[in-house]
Parts: structure tokens; C-alpha cells; sequence
């Protein structure tokens, strides 16, 4: 099967780039099953296991895309897609607040609790090539916890995260993704000497990084679509102390972490780390969430898009409108 993925970024990512990175791993697992795979993806990008064709902004993308390919896989929903004549899906990354938007027929959403809010059933899980990430070391000394994301967006709550941590007796956090600076968002709440900041990091830094840590600290307010975080953490054998948002229940099970949206059981939790298996952490994302497993799911979309099914039998629209943007966390201590 010829496929062509699509994206409106440049791979391969180096540091932040959930999307980017998913369908990096995608299109090399495609190719170890024997199918032929191009990307057409900005100007910037290569590529060593497939043909990369970068997209012409002055051009629509619809009209860029090759006669010669069965199917088209687009990682955003592009403008006049009612004129593409190949089959094709759209995988949905994020979320959307708008009651009005209709999405495609061929949507797949990346949980299913991702699916469920937008009255779908259809979803594949984001998976990951875990050989690019090596072999954790599960024996190695670990000193602190850390929270792994865009500390800039709010719905990801890093502040929760730090207030967590410093509600802790002694415990230490190293932020993944921000800074204690941020023009947009002020300064953190915080001088302690338990926290430090990191900035963006990628490759094998955040793969050292979490290779230290004692546990993910993911106190999201809001309801994460997948969240690679999640499995890259348990990869390197964290377990994940979160609150019960979005896909977290579906992914996080009471083995390897542990859910809740009041501070106190979270801060109860992250102090009993040690209770939770690093191996069982690490042996349960390679096996549910790797790469071959996403590409087999996307394999059976396609052919059932290739036969002219579609995917969902209505258009997936957003179930109920959030009056509030930040789901509820409780802040204060008791």
C-alpha cells in the first residue's frame, strides 16, 4: 500500500512535537510491515525510510497531494478536503471547544474517551518506536519527580505539579517544558530550592532526565486528548500521579499510578511512590503503547476507507460545551 502522510510541520521533531513524533514512528512501522510511505510535510524536513514532499504554502494542500498513493493519512483537517479524490483520514490531535464545528466522517480520535466527547467510537492509541528511546535503566538511583509538558499552557497545570511537590516533606521536581520566567505567564509561584526548571528538552537528555525520576507528576485541568507524556514517563518506569481527566483513566491504571483531582490524596500518593513497580511501569507502555500496535489499527482504517466505508456513520461533533476552561482542582490544603 502506497501512503501518504500528512502534516503541517517538520519531522523529524527534536524536541517538542507530539504530532510530529507520532507519525514519525507510524511511518516507520508502515515501512517494516511492507508498505511504501511519503510524507508531505514543511520545507525542512527529511527523512531516511521514506520520501518527504515539502509543502508549498502558496499552493492548497489538497491539490499537492501525488496521484501515484492508495491512501492519504492528514494529521489536520485541511480546507476543501470535500475535493480530495483519494481515500483518505483525519487523525483529530487536540481538542476542540466549538459546539458548531462538524468534523469529517473519516475522523479518528486518539483515545476513546477522545472519541466518546465528540459522540464517536472511533480511535487508535498514539504509540511510540520505543527502540529510538533505548533501554531504561531500572536499577539507577532516582532523586526527584518530574512534570513533562508545555508549563505555558494552564490547562496542564504545572503550578498543581509544584504544589504537590512542596506539599511533600522533602521530594524535589524538575519541570520538563518551561522555564521559571515566562513573559506570558508571569513568574512562578515559587522560589523553592525543591524546584528547578529545565526548559524544552528532547532526545537523550529527556530520556536521562526521566530515567532519574521517581514518578510523573500530570495534574492536568483539562481533558488530555492521549498524552505522550504519559507513556514516555512509564516508559522509563514512572508511575504517573495525575487527576482523572480525558484519556488518564483508560491509559493509567491503578498498577502503575494513580488519579485524583484533590491535592492531598495526590501529595498521600507521590509520598508512597516506592509502593509502584518500575518493571511493571515500564514492561506495560512498551507492550500497549508502541508503534506496530498504532500502525496495525491504522492499517485496518485504511482498508476500510479504501473500501469507501466510512469511519464513523455520522459526523463526530462535540457532545457538551465546558463552561468552565479548567476542570476542578483542588488547591487549597485542608
Amino acid at each position: 500500500m502506497k501512503i501518504l502522510l500528512v502534516n503541517n510541520g517538520i519531522i523529524p521533531v527534536t524536541l517538542y512535537g507530539g504530532t510530529e513524533r507520532v507519525i514519525w514512528c507510524l511511518g516507520k512501522e508502515l515501512v517494516k510491515l511492507g508498505h511504501n510511505v511519503t510524507y508531505l510535510v514543511k520545507e525542512g524536513s527529511f527523512c531516511d525510510f521514506g520520501a518527504v514532499i515539502p509543502i508549498d504554502d502558496h499552493k492548497d494542500i489538497i491539490a499537492q497531494i501525488p496521484d501515484d498513493v492508495d491512501v492519504v493519512h492528514f494529521n489536520f483537517t485541511p480546507l476543501n478536503i470535500q475535493y480530495c479524490k483519494k481515500p483518505y483520514l483525519i487523525t483529530i490531535h487536540g481538542n476542540s471547544n466549538d459546539l458548531n464545528e462538524s468534523f469529517d466522517l473519516n475522523s479518528v480520535f486518539v483515545s476513546k474517551n477522545h472519541a466518546a466527547r465528540y459522540n464517536s467510537t472511533v480511535y487508535v492509541h498514539n504509540g511510540l518506536d520505543w527502540d529510538d528511546y533505548g533501554k531504561p535503566n531500572l536499577s539507577l538511583k532516582r532523586d526527584y519527580f518530574h512534570f513533562l509538558g508545555k508549563a505555558a499552557w494552564r490547562v496542564k497545570n504545572v503550578q498543581g505539579a509544584i504544589d504537590a511537590i512542596i506539599g511533600t516533606k522533602s521530594e524535589k521536581l524538575k519541570v520538563l517544558g518551561g522555564v521559571r520566567f515566562n513573559f506570558k505567564m508571569g513568574l512562578r509561584l515559587t522560589f523553592s530550592s525543591r524546584i528547578s526548571f529545565c526548559g524544552i528538552v528532547g532526545g537523550q537528555e529527556k530520556d536521562t532526565l526521566m530515567n532519574k525520576s521517581k514518578g510523573l507528576i500530570f495534574p492536568v485541568r483539562w481533558h488530555e486528548p492521549f498524552g505522550l507524556a504519559i507513556i514516555e514517563s512509564l516508559y522509563f518506569g514512572c508511575p504517573v500521579f495525575g487527576t482523572p481527566y480525558g484519556s488518564l483513566p483508560e491509559i493509567v491504571h491503578d498498577q502503575v499510578g494513580y488519579l485524583t483531582n484533590k491535592k492531598e490524596e495526590l501529595i498521600n500518593a507521590i509520598e508512597n511512590a516506592d509502593t509502584f513497580s518500575k518493571k511493571q511501569c515500564h514492561d506495560y507502555a512498551a507492550e500497549a503503547f508502541n508503534s506496530k500496535k498504532m500502525a496495525v489499527s491504522y492499517l485496518e482504517k485504511y482498508e476500510k476507507v479504501l473500501s469507501k466505508e466510512p469511519l464513523n456513520s455520522s459526523c463526530p461533533t462535540l457532545k457538551e460545551l465546558r463552561e468552565n476552561k479548567f476542570l476542578a482542582w483542588e488547591e487549597v490544603r485542608k
